[in-house]
């Protein structure tokens, strides 16, 4: 519905093209070129998100479809031949073209430009903040993982919170340690984000883990969280339920009161990503803004806890 209303608006105007940059993973890419109306002259989708790679663009309701994976290891490039008569496309060619030294040449210019600032940057930004015991990992935001656990401690342990939960494709590296440097940390976690604690009821956060934990939403397009230690919760994928939630080896009560911190971002899209609204997460009790940078309590917390152990260790089961 929104598209439509975007492009009619553009009607009375002489469009040869139109595209849509989308950030909600390659499936459901698919899903809205379906449903979108031929009338309103979507020709093109460049996505994201789910990071996907592809040899030759979708072609789907006769919109082409496409991504170009992650970061600047490539880039895709399209060529198009567009009708002006009928502002439609005749012909497309799609390339993934790998960016390297070989491709292209340095911009030599740019290079000394960055490196006046390199001695400064350099001297910020290695500044180690920590060793682990071990290279932490988080090789899928899917799954509870070790680097994850890290994050998850480290809000909870600031917020003085029962839950605490970090959005995993808010932790951008698969690997990090055993040093981790400042300049490792930003790579990682380049969000700095608030984070606000809420009160909400047991029968509300068990509604929350069974929202985040379907199945469905773990298709590498959903949005999951990672979890700090007080929490485990179990799913049962076969009948796609949850079958136990427990805060400090405690069942969760569901007329309880629990406190729960989020990220400023999964709080303001806390309906589509968690299935309860803003306004369920203001009522119960004041909230209370924990920090404004989420980076600081991350950068502290490592400061504070050198040769940290993390392990994957069953806060988050699914079977």
């Amino acid at each position: 519905g929104e598209v439509g209303k975007i492009c009619n608006a553009y009607k009375n105007d002489d469009i040869d093209l139109t595209i849509l940059l989308t950030h909600i993973g390659f499936d459901s890419d698919k899903e809205l070129a379906a449903l979108l109306k031929p009338e309103w002259g979507v020709d093109i989708i460049i996505g994201g998100h789910s990071h996907t790679i592809l040899e030759k663009p979708e072609l789907v309701n006769n919109i082409l479809i496409t991504q170009a994976g992650t970061s600047t290891n490539q880039v895709g490039r399209f060529d198009i031949v567009v009708d002006d008569d009928t502002n439609s496309i005749l012909e497309s060619k799609w390339q993934l073209i790998p960016i390297t030294s070989d491709i292209v040449a340095p911009d030599e210019a740019l290079l000394r430009f960055i490196e006046g600032f390199k001695a400064e940057v350099d001297t910020k930004y290695s500044a180690i903040l920590t060793k682990f015991s071990e290279k932490l990992t988080h090789p899928f935001r899917e799954i509870e993982t070790s680097l994850g656990n890290v994050f998850a401690d480290a809000f909870a342990d600031c917020a003085l919170c029962d839950v605490a939960l970090v959005g995993s494709g808010s932790i951008r590296v698969k690997e990090m340690g055993p040093v981790v440097t400042l300049s490792d940390l930003m790579s990682c976690f380049p969000y700095n984000d608030s984070l606000t604690r809420f009160t909400v009821t047991g029968l509300q956060l068990k509604n929350i883990f069974t929202y985040f934990m379907r199945p469905e939403n773990r298709n590498n397009e959903g949005e999951c969280y990672q979890v700090n230690s007080k929490v485990k919760a179990t799913y049962n994928n076969k009948t796609k339920t949850l079958e136990s939630l427990k805060i400090d080896n405690l069942p969760v009560n569901e007329q309880k009161n629990y406190t729960i911190c989020l990220q400023g971002y999964h709080f303001h899209n806390c309906q589509t990503y968690l299935n309860i609204p803003e306004s369920d997460l203001l009522v119960a009790a004041p909230q209370k803004v924990v920090s404004t940078s989420a980076q600081d309590i991350i950068i502290e917390y490592l400061r504070s806890h050198q040769n940290l152990i993390s392990k994957v260790e069953g806060r988050l089961i699914y079977h």
